[in-house]
């Protein structure tokens, strides 16, 4: 029982004379990644994700199964190494910031409908406990589009916003016209991307907003940059 108790306590330095202060707090997530396995089943990703793989140790807080099955491998308050090189927004270590959710899928497939219905409930309890706000979730491709591809063009983020979670435009944004001088450069780095390879943020936002690949953008990119910034620019004015 000594030993399950001392296993409790916080580290400390065993040069320095331990004078606790109540003035502090745990690390909060401030934002949410999704990622897709990119395996064949949750067992193969389990293994993976709690030993080594050939590009060294990976972690994530969260997988689900394609049944639906939610597994955690890493306490929320942890750091869990999911996220890698990249960057969204001010935020540059992505790790240290984040909660990071593994999907089974291979990235070829649909996502089943169980596997959604689960991640809509995590994402609600994760969001709920730690006040991240609800748009702050992404893909891991749109953190680091230059070397990442997940979740991919078949992620049915559109079913995420139908139920409040992640940035998405309204309903009608088609009837949108930007005024003259909009800057969709500037859009997608207000919006998050990063402009270090403006052809690959280009892609992610694709894949994201419009399920479909490709690296110039075009009138209806214009619409869902200029619909999307004015939602940020709403919610911070509210603020």
């Amino acid at each position: 029982m000594l030993m399950a108790a001392c296993a409790q306590l916080p580290p400390r330095n065993p040069i320095a004379t331990w004078v606790p202060s109540k003035n502090h707090d745990i690390r909060k997530p401030q934002l949410i990644v999704l990622h897709f396995t990119d395996q064949d089943s949750a067992a193969q990703s389990l293994d993976t994700l709690r030993t080594t793989n050939s590009d060294g140790p990976v972690s994530a807080h969260y997988l689900i199964g394609r049944d639906g099955h939610i597994y955690q491998l890493v306490s929320d308050v942890d750091r869990a190494w999911h996220a890698g090189g990249g960057r969204w927004g001010t935020i540059t270590d992505v790790n240290s910031a984040s909660i990071g959710i593994e999907i089974d899928n291979n990235g070829h497939v649909p996502f089943p409908s169980a596997q959604i219905d689960s991640l809509i409930r995590l994402l609600t309890n994760i969001t709920a406990r730690w006040h991240i706000p609800r748009a702050q979730i992404i893909g891991h491709e749109d953190m680091a589009p230059s070397r990442k591809d997940d979740p991919g063009p078949l992620f049915p983020w559109a079913t995420l916003a139908a139920n409040g979670f992640g940035l998405w435009p309204d309903p009608g944004f088609e009837g949108l016209t930007p005024p003259p001088g909009f800057n969709p450069w500037t859009a997608l780095t207000v919006i998050g991307y990063s402009m270090d390879d403006p052809k690959a943020a280009v892609r992610a936002f694709h894949d994201h907003f419009r399920g479909s690949g490709g690296d110039t953008l075009d009138a209806e990119d214009l619409r869902i940059l200029y619909n999307l910034v004015g939602k940020i620019e709403r919610g911070a004015t509210e603020k």
